[in-house]
């Protein structure tokens, strides 16, 4: 006993030595820009081993003395070093550090940096993001990233063609892969929807990877030959914040197709002759109306947003997300709603050795979709007819009347467009539950299992007045239509990440299984005797997938990585349902070595090289066609057994030869930054070679149920050079300059096709049965083939008067020849972000050079024979003044009619002011306002240069839009 109290009579006295300028400090560390706490920030007097960490409330408390130098540091912010100077209580503030959070890049089955990829990968995020009227997510990266093109209608909450590289196949689909938090989706959508990504609300998304060559893609093997997006919404956070986003839109078209007005269209029916005869101008009005200005409408759109998150019961990081979206569209009727909700729980457990994320979303659409043939309507609609006519029975909408309807004209556009009712309904639950286990007794392995789940459930009905223009004596129709779309996965994987000195290794290995189903059913048609209930239940496609990964890394300056994967689909016969899908990649990072480890100039420089085989097996509507499949016949192909009705079942066509479209790339990289990093960039040479190209043709009478199936024929190769960069023109407290430019050059050429025949394509409006298209091996897909036009000695057209180019002396298809393609040689994108204190302003630009349109309203509809529409007068569009051409089908195929559409856009430009620290409660206001749409500079004489496969047939116009928009952060 006596022993005890002396020591602690020892310890008592020495004790103050031990604490001799030791002081507690206290206090909260916070982020900079939103004064919002920071927990799990590392506290550590540097060069020591005492440390601690800041609470959920980002405080945090540790003993130090004069001199020490304090080290703030937090995953995704810029560290900071304070000396300590004897103060009780010390707050930091720290700065998010936009290099570090770009340098996690998201890849298939995991992540790596993006010093360390081997592939070619570009990740966007939030602070990056393309800005604006932004209604469905593929647009955030819209001319951001070098090699991405992304094309969308002006419908309201309309879908997008999205091209990676150009696609890599004809028939099958050029649509990329997109992945939402692991879930791979379908991209069939439903009746009623207006596209499978118009259910996701941009405002929930917080990064995209893209995944562009087959190195980096063929980990997803049987799907990933046009591409992979990777998209990963918002999580939890541990510290309470919320936001309230609210947008305001007003739209309005500035351009139209040029026709006649009321005064032009009479004094032209009473100057121009149609086939020798003078027109009756008693079908005339006394009215002057713009059908175009009638059908099309000034739009008010809004989209609301409000996002929770923090811990709740302080251990589980949640995040809760509502937005609203009511876009109306320029085209009378048509209108695009949407509600959405989303919840991401995100704990950590077992010492952080168990992470748990679980992703649910709900999307509630609600769509009313005009009838787009109305466009049509309205630009040939007698301009001296009035919208509206007291006397009539149709509702007192004007119609051609002559005691009844007169029929077989061109009926009132408006009518038609307020008197049709067609609604969709969709409601979308989609979402993923993920659990990332690092074991105990082998902290380097760990496994992953993600499930995934997504279902979509339509109502569509479209129903039209009984007042309605009609002579039927069934006045009005309806057509009913339910169908529902499930998709369910389960991946699971073992990683292995292991260091032995210089060597630095993760093995990767796992396996697949996707389950899509397809049932609907439609009452029919009304008005159609012949249409009858039917339900449809697609057959159910499965995908099965094993897959490993290798990385090896040697002194942080040799990369390597092998992949390999090995799928099954249930839409091949047994015989061929398996394909294997290897790639290899290598990587130098060539500023690590000696001769460049202290260079001022070069920050860093990788070069790559990979190589890799992908698939593809998406054939729309045909899902079993290695079945012997039978269709029911129409009550036109019954027949009578004794008193009874039967109805027939038709044989469907057969191919059980079918097999996968494989597409190999070979790429060369170069990855480069200057100026610690201040400029950086990318450079990649890539050619892909696709085989076996799934291609509906032509097989021999009596060799199988129809004249036509789908076959592996043919071979197509593109080859490109992708430039990308990136820079920080000025960057310091008060003002910051940065912009991306990319550049793309793209070359389209089929190498084979089956027996080497040519095969027709692009169908046209204009007479019946015209393409205008043609894909032949040594030229680019769907080149446009056309007659070479014969002028006069005035420079003026001749009207069926071509040049024989084969020299027989008989005009005819041979001496068609191909001009150009719709696809672009080069494709441009230029982003800009300038910050001068509080002011914030973007703008993006979007170029594409090369691409041809062909101008398919003036060539089906600028002749003087259409002012006969039947038993009534139609307009024409005013370009027929500078041809004087009479009849369609004596021009139609004319190269006249293809344009150089090659065009500059500015897509958005977007100002803003920020008011930071209004309150104790909230945090920041930001004010903004801006223009979609901008501006357009072509050479193209229609709409816009941008169509949808270079066939411009009355696009739905793009509107240009105001916004004006206010972001409240508590």
């Amino acid at each position: 006993m006596k022993t005890t109290i002396t020591s602690l009579l020892f310890l008592l006295f020495f004790a103050p030595a031990f604490m001799y300028g030791q002081n507690t400090v206290k206090g909260t560390v916070t982020e900079q820009s939103t004064s919002i706490p920071l927990p799990g920030v590392n506290v550590v007097i540097k060069g020591s081993t005492t440390g601690t960490a800041t609470d959920f409330d980002g405080n945090y408390q540790i003993n130090a003395k004069k001199g020490d130098i304090i080290v703030f540091s937090y995953v995704g912010y810029q560290a900071q070093e304070i000396t300590y100077n004897g103060q009780a209580s010390l707050n930091v503030q720290l700065k998010e550090d936009a290099a570090q959070l770009n340098e996690i890049v998201v890849i298939g089955y995991g992540t790596t940096t993006k010093k360390d990829a081997t592939g070619s990968v570009e990740s966007i995020t939030a602070k990056e993001f393309t800005k604006g009227n932004i209604v469905t997510p593929e647009n955030l990266l819209s001319g951001r990233v070098a090699g991405v093109s992304i094309n969308t209608s002006g419908s309201p909450g309309s879908g997008s063609e999205i091209r990676i590289r150009g696609g890599s196949s004809i028939n099958a689909s050029n649509n990329p892969l997109i992945i939402i938090d692991g879930l791979p989706i379908d991209n069939n959508g439903v009746n009623g929807s207006n596209g499978v990504l118009a259910a996701i609300n941009p405002n929930d998304i917080d990064s995209f990877s893209v995944l562009k060559d087959a190195s980096a893609t063929a980990i997803y093997g049987s799907r990933a030959s046009n591409g992979v997006i990777i998209i990963v919404t918002k999580k939890g956070k541990a510290t309470f914040s919320a936001t309230y986003d609210a947008q305001y839109s007003f739209g309005e078209l500035t351009d139209r197709v040029g026709v006649f007005s009321g005064d032009e269209f009479r004094q032209l029916i009473a100057s121009q002759p149609v086939n020798g005869s003078t027109l009756n101008e008693s079908l005339l009005g006394t009215a002057s109306t713009n059908w175009q200005d009638e059908i099309f409408r000034n739009t008010v759109s809004s989209q609301h947003n409000v996002s929770l998150q923090g811990s709740l019961f302080k251990v589980l990081p949640a995040r809760f997300s509502f937005g609203t979206t009511d876009q109306e569209g320029a085209l009378v009727t048509s209108e695009f709603n949407r509600r959405t909700l989303g919840l991401a729980l995100n704990p950590s457990m077992l010492d952080d050795h168990l992470k748990i994320n679980l992703n649910a979303n709900f999307a509630f659409e609600d769509n009313r979709f005009a009838d787009t043939g109305q466009i049509g309507a309205a630009l040939q609609y007698d301009p001296t007819q009035p919208v509206y006519d007291p006397s009539s029975p149709f509702d007192g909408f004007y119609q051609h009347r002559n005691g009844s309807l007169l029929s077989n004209g061109t009926t009132n556009p408006v009518a038609s467009l307020l008197q049709r009712y067609n609604y969709g309904d969709a409601n979308r639950s989609y979402g993923n539950l993920n659990f990332d286990y690092k074991f105990h007794f082998l902290p380097e392995l760990k496994a992953v299992v993600n499930i995934g789940y997504d279902e979509t459930s339509s109502t569509s009905i479209d129903y039209t007045s009984t007042a309605i223009a009609t002579n039927d004596p069934v006045k009005g129709f309806s057509s009913f239509g339910t169908q529902k779309r499930t998709n369910k996965s389960l991946d699971g994987y073992l990683n292995y990440s292991k260091e032995f000195g210089t060597v630095r290794t993760e093995l990767m290995t796992g396996y697949s299984y996707q389950k899509f189903t397809n049932n609907g059913g439609n009452t029919g048609n009304q008005r159609d005797t012949a249409s009858f209930p039917s339900t449809f239940a697609d057959p159910d496609v499965v995908l099965i997938g094993f897959f490993g990964r290798a990385n090896l890394t040697f002194s942080d300056k040799y990369l390597f990585t092998l992949t390999y994967r090995r799928d099954g689909t249930s839409r091949f016969s047994e015989n061929n349902r398996w394909g294997n899908f290897p790639a290899a990649a290598f990587a130098w990072n060539i500023s690590d070595e000696d001769f460049l480890k202290n260079n001022t100039t070069i920050s860093s420089l990788k070069l790559r090289v990979g190589y890799g085989i992908t698939g593809q097996q998406d054939i729309s509507g045909n899902n079993d066609i290695f079945l012997n499949r039978y269709r029911g016949g129409d009550q036109n192909s019954q027949y009578q057994f004794g008193n009874q009705v039967i109805e027939s079942l038709i044989a469907s066509e057969i191919n059980p030869d079918l097999k996968w479209e494989e597409t190999s790339t070979l790429e060369f990289g170069l990855d480069y930054g200057l100026f610690n990093n201040k400029v950086s960039g990318s450079l990649n040479f890539f050619q892909k070679n696709s085989t076996d190209l799934l291609f509906t043709a032509s097989v021999a009478d009596g060799t199988n149920f129809s004249n036509s199936i789908i076959q592996n024929i043919g071979e197509l190769q593109i080859q490109g050079l992708e430039f990308s960069l990136n820079t920080e023109v000025i960057k310091n407290d008060d003002l910051n300059i940065n912009f991306n430019f990319n550049a793309t050059l793209l070359n389209r050429e089929i190498k084979e096709l089956a027996l080497g025949q040519d095969v027709r394509t692009g169908g046209i409006a204009g007479g019946t049965g015209n393409n205008i298209q043609l894909l032949r091996e040594g030229e680019a897909p769907n080149s446009f083939s056309v007659f070479k036009q014969l002028y006069d000695t005035s420079g003026n057209p001749i009207e069926g008067a071509y040049v024989d180019l084969n020299g027989d002396n008989i005009i005819n298809d041979n001496d068609r020849y191909l001009k150009e393609n719709p696809n672009a040689d080069v494709i441009l994108g230029f982003q800009s972000n300038i910050n001068y204190k509080n002011f914030d302003l973007s703008f993006n630009l979007r170029a594409n050079i090369g691409n041809y349109a062909y101008n398919n309203v003036n060539s089906s509809r600028a002749q003087y024979e259409r002012i006969l529409d039947n038993s009534v007068l139609a307009n024409l569009p005013t370009s027929v003044l500078n041809t004087s051409f009479q009849r369609t089908a004596d021009v139609i195929i004319s190269d006249i009619y293809l344009e150089d559409a090659s065009f500059l856009k500015m897509d958005n430009i977007t100002l803003g002011y920020t008011f930071n620290n209004i309150s104790k409660t909230l945090k920041s206001i930001r004010l903004w306002g801006g223009v979609q749409n901008v501006f357009t500079i072509t050479n193209y004489s229609g709409l816009d240069p941008e169509v949808f496969g270079g066939i411009d047939n009355l696009i739905y116009p793009r509107p240009r839009t105001i916004l004006t928009g206010a972001n409240f952060k508590f």
